[in-house]
């Protein structure tokens, strides 16, 4: 039996999210059909995270396993043939039998981008959110690191998550500009439901004239005092982290 990791890139907007739904097309049942098409049966995939719907992925990994011979370097062209425009295939490779793509994360950076001038950039529009009102950057960059560090984030997690543990380590928050796009990069250990997405709503909240006291939001745990939940379009999962030498993938080995 082979054990296959696929490195995948995706735009969610046509997407109820990465797992399988009954109402909706997913990431995973996509992927599925076109494992299909090109193995002759469909195998289980088994992915790094649950995305949510309309978010998408620079690189995503998920394990396969199948009894056929196909070498690992040929799926990234035999599948990207089968797959829609908004899903690639850029890599596999073969891994242990102990490999998860999930539980052998040692961590995950999202980016959220937000686009400030007052026209649109239809060229951005898919992966970026919209904000023309005004917005003082140097308040957002400046916040941005409060949330580095170990904390409880239970106030950052919406309603209707089932995780009891909301203790999270942040090992790097940071934002920047460059022409007109206001980029938020976090990198941590674990997230709750919508934690990045609510961070930065937060961080849009307190750059618009709202509560600066990051600190005192977090140790409130309390989801009303934290941000709105900014929209699903604009955040990307970027990078997993693995330890060193457990993927094949160099990218994914990535110092925290």
């Amino acid at each position: 039996m082979n054990h296959i990791l696929l490195s995948l890139s995706y735009l969610g907007t046509a997407y109820g999210g990465f797992q399988v739904q009954k109402n909706a097309p997913t990431i995973q049942s996509t992927v599925q059909d076109a494992l299909e098409a090109l193995l002759g049966h469909r195998p289980p995939l088994t992915g790094c995270s649950r995305t949510d719907a309309g978010v998408h992925a620079r690189r995503y990994y998920a394990t396969l396993r199948t009894d056929h011979p196909l070498p690992p370097e040929r799926y990234p062209a035999a599948l990207n043939h089968h797959l829609p425009r908004d899903i690639a295939v850029l890599g596999a490779t073969a891994v242990s039998e102990e490999f998860h793509p999930r539980y052998d994360a040692v961590g995950k950076t999202y980016r959220y981008r937000i686009w400030l001038p007052r026209s649109r950039n239809v060229f951005e529009a898919a992966t970026s959110w919209h904000h023309p009102r005004p917005l003082d950057v140097a308040t957002f960059t400046d916040l941005a690191p409060l949330f580095e560090g170990r904390h409880d984030f239970q106030g950052f997690c919406s309603s209707g998550s089932s995780v009891t543990d909301t203790v999270r380590t942040i090992h790097r928050c940071r934002a920047f500009e460059e022409e007109g796009m206001l980029t938020l990069s976090v990198t941590g250990d674990g997230f709750l439901y919508n934690m990045v997405r609510i961070l930065t709503g937060t961080l849009v909240a307190a750059a618009t004239g709202g509560d600066r006291d990051i600190a005192g939001i977090l140790r409130s745990l309390d989801r009303r005092r934290a941000g709105p939940t900014a929209p699903a379009h604009g955040l990307t999962l970027h990078q997993v982290h693995y330890p060193a030498g457990t993927t094949g993938f160099s990218e994914t080995e990535v110092p925290l």
